[in-house]
């Protein structure tokens, strides 16, 4: 599927950060049918990590932008092997609650129409175990704007809701060192998600890629990215703010090292990983440690 910031609805050229080929695992060859990629990506991982049992994730740009019958038949395929046992979709918001039209845009009202995608999702809910990855990327409107997301944060907000209210399991997607953002922001992302009741949630860093508008920009007007220190100490940060129960999916990127342009660190994922792990020991803190005491936002 393509996205409603890349195919003139919204925009041309996707978000400021989304690579042209779009993120997906290397090994993954989009141009074949899908049962074909779930079974080659199978013996891959099964290989790698002697893996037994699979959920396929559909994670390239927007994974409800699509007629309701041709998403069934993506998911179905998907499922389609006896190993399976669940999905992954990521999508945006203003393709969950408006039939995937991308309408829930800024200053607009909540669509009054049955959200088809957001039907069809619960249907699969009670069919297999599913994550619906709802991308945020920042509570702060003028960052939004500056990475041309074509949303607000009321518009995730309205999506998150609704999906809830289906009872579907909600992961995140969050991205430190947006440089319209602060320290205030990724406090306020923590405390959003836990006042929604989001299950999961995935923290990447910014880094800039070649095949990304992205590039362009930081070609002709570079602006500091976040050091390695900074980034380790606002996830923890972070995380001390989340509800205990909520499931980390990520803590780090991974990136291209063959279209990276900056930072470097960023292609050091065990590194990143052991150095937040080493800053909250370091705090004596973990997980949720100030989810009750300064999280006043879920709180109140």
């Amino acid at each position: 599927m393509t996205c409603p910031t890349r195919d003139g609805t919204l925009g041309r050229g996707g978000c400021i950060y989304c690579e042209e080929a779009g993120a997906r695992a290397a090994y993954v060859e989009p141009a074949l049918p899908i049962r074909e990629q779930v079974r080659r990506g199978i013996e891959h991982v099964r290989r790698r990590y002697k893996a037994e049992k699979f959920l396929v994730y559909f994670q390239p740009y927007t994974n409800t932008y699509a007629p309701v019958e041709r998403l069934r038949a993506l998911f179905d395929e998907a499922l389609d092997h006896p190993d399976v046992v669940g999905l992954m979709i990521g999508t945006r918001p203003d393709c969950l609650v408006d039939r995937g039209v991308g309408k829930a845009t800024f200053g607009q009202p909540a669509p009054q129409q049955e959200p088809a995608p957001l039907a069809l999702l619960e249907e699969y809910h009670r069919r297999t175990y599913l994550w619906v990855e709802l991308g945020l990327q920042s509570v702060n409107d003028a960052t939004l704007a500056w990475v041309r997301r074509g949303h607000d944060f009321a518009a995730f907000e309205r999506a998150a809701a609704a999906a809830k209210a289906r009872g579907l399991r909600l992961c995140a997607h969050v991205i430190v060192g947006l440089p319209t953002d602060r320290r205030e922001d990724h406090l306020a992302a923590a405390d959003a998600l836990n006042r929604l009741g989001f299950d999961g949630v995935k923290i990447h860093c910014l880094y800039v890629s070649r095949n990304a508008p992205l590039g362009e920009v930081y070609a002709r007007e570079p602006f500091p990215l976040m050091t390695r220190e900074e980034y380790v100490e606002r996830v923890c940060d972070i995380l001390e703010r989340l509800n205990p129960r909520m499931v980390i999916h990520r803590l780090t990127s991974d990136a291209d090292r063959r279209t990276l342009v900056a930072p470097l660190w960023c292609l050091d994922k065990g590194g990143i990983l052991s150095e937040i792990d080493a800053e909250l020991a370091r705090r004596g803190s973990r997980q949720g440690s100030l989810y009750r005491t300064e999280a006043t936002t879920f709180a109140g």
